[in-house]
This record gives structure tokens, sequence and C-alpha cells, in this order.
């Protein structure tokens, strides 16, 4: 996303260094779900908006659908229509939280980094929104960066990291069985 460039090294999409190509069409091409959901003092709709502004209504529903948000924006008298607040502040931590996923669904970028996107979501609507990922991964990369090792179960390929540094690699099954640092916190958890 280039928030910030690599202090060393290259990264490179599509063979690409991402610094060498423009930042309108990097970020044109990839979809951020932060933590702390980034929601604009503006409706629900004006927010899904951000990501893909000529979308259409059933467009802006099937992201909402597959975000798990529906519950939440049906409840309020206004719908789509409902200002958010500063921040987001008239909504829950994982109400903000669908409204920035359903956000990346509408968007639907080739590349969608989820850093921590479900934290603030209970464990049904989590495992939900984990479906909805799975069976849109194929067109697409996705980069999850979790502790909630839940989150990362079905990925085709883990990372972990230690101490700043990668320390295995694999799919679940391969870190379980190798009984190392992913298979103590999967232990714990």
């Amino acid at each position: 996303h280039r928030a910030f460039d690599p202090q060393q090294g290259v990264v490179r999409v599509d063979g690409f260094d991402i610094r060498d190509v423009t930042l309108a069409s990097l970020r044109h091409n990839v979809g951020v779900v932060f933590q702390e959901a980034l929601l604009f003092n503006r409706s629900i709709e004006e927010n899904l908006r951000v990501g893909k502004p000529d979308a259409t209504f059933e467009e802006m529903s099937a992201a909402i659908e597959r975000a798990q948000a529906s519950e939440f924006i049906e409840r309020t008298t206004s719908g789509l229509a409902a200002n958010v607040g500063e921040r987001g502040r008239s909504l829950s931590g994982g109400e903000r939280q669908r409204l920035a996923i359903a956000r990346a669904f509408l968007k639907d970028p080739p590349i969608l980094i989820l850093d921590e996107a479900t934290s603030s979501i209970d464990a049904r609507i989590e495992r939900n929104i984990q479906k909805a990922l799975r069976n849109g991964r194929h067109e697409r990369t996705t980069l999850i960066i979790a502790h909630r090792l839940s989150n990362v179960r079905h990925a085709d390929r883990i990372i972990v990291l230690h101490k700043g540094e990668i320390s295995e690699t694999g799919t679940h099954a391969s870190l379980i069985s190798h009984k190392g640092i992913y298979y103590n916190l999967y232990e714990l958890q």
C-alpha cells in the first residue's frame, strides 16, 4: 500500500517494484482493512463508496452481506443513509470493522490486505466472513496479518514472524506437524 517504503530490499507485485508504479495505480489495485477501521463522518453508503464510487445498489448489498453487516445496518432507522459519526463513533468496534470489510469487498481489488481486520468481531460472524474470504481467494492475493490463528488456518501459505524474522513457513497442517512456534501458539489458542 506504500504507507511506508521498504528500508531494505524490494516489494514486487507481478515482478514490478512497487516504487516504480504510481501511488494511484498501486492503491487502486490494493484494498486494506486495518484493525482500527478508517471511517468518515458520512453515511454508511458514502463510506462504502470510498472503495467504489460508481457501485450499484446490488453490488453494495452483496458486499454488505459478505461482510455480515446487513443486520446492524437494517437496525438503524436510516439504513444506508445513517451517519456513522466521526471515525465511526456511532458504531461498535465490530460494526466499524464489518463496514470496512464490506468496503474492501465492494472495491474487489486484486490484492487485499487484512491487518487484524476481525479482532473486534464475534466468533460466529468471523467464521462467516472467513468463509466469504475463502470463497473469493482464488480471484485475488489476500494477505492476512493476525494473531488469532483461526484467521489463517485455511491460508495457502502461513508465514510466522518471530522477533522481526521469518521463523516458519508452510500450511496449517505442516506447521502443526513441525511442532515449532506456530504449533505452540495454536496449542495456547
